[in-house]
């Protein structure tokens, strides 16, 4: 599920990439300050645009450094801190543990019982601070397993699965601007869940796998339906955001909100479109 919340870098100006990509390398230092090397390996843009959005919303004192890393050693590059990256970094690495022991127990697939072992400390440290968000996640995995050996086609149950967890990730505070991140998440999750499937959908109906898409799969009109569908859906998400009393960084998370997301459904469907099926990993 993770990779889709990230920003469409070409429509991006030269200031507000730069500023994306320091946010982006501060969450990278703080996932191998307090998780290593196993933690930094888990990084994803997901959480980048959650960093903005707690940013955006609460306006925390931030501080500035340049540093360099491995994948950067040449180049010193800005990093930004606040208040709001450590629960970012520890919201990733919960996502991250759950995702890898989720491809373990059903797949099972090495890299994820490796991965989730790795990360099995730092996570029980993080479901201690932070109960309410490990509980979601924890909840919604049990949550969709029964779903899926119900094999339900109703693609609203699975993604509401995951909209539910995600809203509660969104909810950093608990305070006057809850009801609209929750808004905001549970209309992402949805969005994110359903473009997995889609993405997915060959792949899965191959391998007997569940996919909420697949009654839908031989329908002339699948691609525009799908589309129809997910464009309501963020339509919901952004109607929430635009709610939301943020100014810095907002041309940022309209990017993402209102193009990034798009990205990978865009490609899959360019190959469903050319009968090549979305067999290919490295979109």
């Amino acid at each position: 599920m993770l990779g889709y919340v990230t920003a469409n870098r070409e429509k991006l100006s030269l200031e507000d990439l730069e500023t994306y990509r320091a946010y982006y390398c501060g969450l990278c230092r703080t996932l191998q300050t307090y998780y290593h090397q196993a933690g930094r390996l888990t990084l994803n843009y997901d959480m980048t645009f959650l960093y903005l959005l707690l940013t955006g919303l609460y306006e925390p004192e931030e501080q500035i450094r340049m540093g360099r890393c491995m994948p950067h050693p040449m180049k010193p590059h800005r990093e930004v801190y606040n208040e709001a990256v450590r629960y970012c970094a520890d919201m990733n690495i919960l996502l991250a543990y759950y995702d890898m022991l989720d491809d373990w127990e059903d797949d099972r697939k090495l890299s994820g019982r490796l991965g989730s072992g790795l990360l099995k400390k730092g996570c029980t440290e993080i479901r201690q601070r932070w109960p309410r968000q490990a509980k979601a996640v924890e909840d919604y995995l049990r949550e969709l397993a029964l779903c899926e050996q119900r094999d339900s086609l109703e693609i609203d149950e699975a993604s509401g699965l995951s909209g539910r967890m995600l809203e509660e990730i969104l909810v950093y505070r608990q305070d006057e601007w809850e009801p609209l991140l929750r808004g905001v998440g549970f209309y992402l999750g949805k969005f994110i869940y359903l473009c997995d499937a889609y993405e997915d959908l060959e792949k899965d109906l191959k391998a007997g796998r569940y996919n909420p898409w697949k009654s839908w799969r031989d329908r002339p009109d699948f691609h525009e339906e799908a589309g129809r569908i997910l464009k309501l859906i963020m339509g919901e998400c952004a109607r929430n955001f635009e709610k939301l009393p943020i100014i810095e960084h907002g041309e940022i998370l309209r990017n993402i909100l209102y193009s990034g997301v798009w990205t990978r459904y865009e490609i899959a469907g360019r190959k469903r479109e050319k009968g090549t099926g979305n067999d290919d990993r490295s979109l």
